[in-house]
């Protein structure tokens, strides 16, 4: 029988799971309180880390409708919930860890699909969300700019065919 600490716990867990667009999952052993609060700071604004118990996140994971994440409850894990861009919270994991290897990415899931430490790791070498959509905007704008000049070639380019059919023309018309 569940002692009510740990039912508030898991639905406090649940909660996390699903209003979070992506979560991942860690093995923190060997970091000092200290190091895992740089660990915090460098997630970001949209992302939470936590010290979690295997069993109970297992349990609110299932009742949140991810189970692809069931092996990886094993060993000491943080959890990082994150509400906002993951990319910029997977380049803080990324980052952290290649300064302190005792930080492991283990897996983690995007939007309800179960994703592999390596490519969490891709995640991270992606360039955030405003750039992304900055460089959108200028190829459109790009496009835009060849269009309007095509548009302006196509009368010129049609005036000066015309005007050489016309010299073509009086050509052939004054040798005869």
């Amino acid at each position: 029988m569940p002692t009510p600490n740990k039912a508030a716990d898991v639905a406090e867990l649940e909660d996390k799971f699903r209003s979070s667009n992506a979560v991942v999952l860690t093995e923190y052993r060997g970091l000092t309180v200290a190091q895992l609060k740089t660990l915090r700071r460098s997630l970001g604004e949209n992302a939470q880390y936590a010290v979690v118990k295997n069993t109970l996140t297992k349990i609110a994971a299932n009742n949140a409708g991810i189970t692809s994440l069931d092996d990886q409850f094993t060993g000491p894990t943080g959890a990082a919930f994150i509400t906002g861009d993951p990319v910029e919270s997977a380049k803080g994991l990324r980052d952290f860890a290649k300064e302190n290897p005792n930080l492991i990415i283990k897996g983690g899931v995007l939007d309800g699909k179960a994703l592999s430490a390596d490519e969490i790791k891709k995640l991270a070498d992606l360039e955030s969300r405003e750039v992304l959509l900055s460089k959108l905007a200028g190829a459109f704008k790009g496009k835009q700019s060849q269009t309007a000049s095509l548009l302006q070639a196509l009368p010129s380019k049609l005036v000066r065919t015309v005007d050489a059919l016309r010299a073509k023309q009086a050509e052939q018309g004054g040798a005869e």
